[in-house]
């Protein structure tokens, strides 16, 4: 009897493995990068390949996931924003005299517009979104509402201040604010020139002076 020769049995395969898709990039830190890149060229100087570069991912998942380069940027000043708000409340903190509250507000602002790696940044909304929002419908109103909440907040301080006698009772907050406002756009704009910080320092010194008078003797804000 001859027997039937018999394959031998097949080694089992297991079965392949489900793989979640890898994400390549964080959002968050890319729109950073992005955030920083406007900063630095402004809207239109800053191409699509510097955005890629910059936020280390390519063109498809940079529209995929932010858009146009003009809803990347809109996404990278309302980031600004939120940044900005966090890092000067603690200016606006209870328990400061209006003197102190000035000075840590200018003091904050040279902090962030003279940072940078490739030289000052000075601020986004004075440096970059400005130029854009003389022709863009959409960015104009965020430019106007982020000037006009800065000089609202200080308006209702000096207003306060007035009240319990920081200020003098025929003291007009508007026009102080609007000169306290004004003094962190120019701090912005000189920044960006890069002046010595000295000579800002001594910008912003004057401005609090005048506000609230001179400053006692011996005292130092910065």
């Amino acid at each position: 009897m001859v027997q039937k020769k018999q394959n031998p049995p097949k080694p089992a395969v297991d079965p392949p493995k489900k793989r979640g898709r890898p994400r390549a990039f964080e959002p968050d830190v890319a729109l950073g990068k992005a955030m920083d890149t406007f900063r630095d060229g402004g809207f239109a100087a800053t191409s699509l390949d510097d955005l890629s570069e910059a936020m280390g991912i390519n063109r498809p998942s940079l529209y995929g996931t932010f858009g146009d380069k003009r809803e990347l940027f809109l996404k990278a000043y309302e980031r600004y924003r939120a940044e900005m708000a966090a890092t000067f409340a603690p200016a606006f903190a209870p328990g400061l005299t209006l003197r102190q509250m000035l000075e840590k507000i200018y003091a904050i602002a040279l902090d962030v517009y003279l940072a940078g790696e490739n030289g000052p940044r000075g601020c986004f909304t004075v440096m970059t979104a400005t130029s854009e929002a003389m022709a863009d419908p959409e960015i104009r109103p965020l430019v106007q509402r982020a000037l006009g909440s800065t000089q609202r907040t200080l308006a209702k301080r000096f207003q306060i201040a007035v009240e319990t006698g920081e200020l003098p009772p025929t003291a007009n907050v508007q026009v102080l604010s609007q000169i306290a406002a004004s003094t962190v756009e120019a701090l912005a704009i000189r920044s960006r020139a890069r002046l010595p910080r000295a000579e800002l320092e001594a910008i912003a010194k004057g401005t609090v002076d005048l506000i609230c008078g001179p400053s006692p003797a011996g005292t130092k804000a910065w």
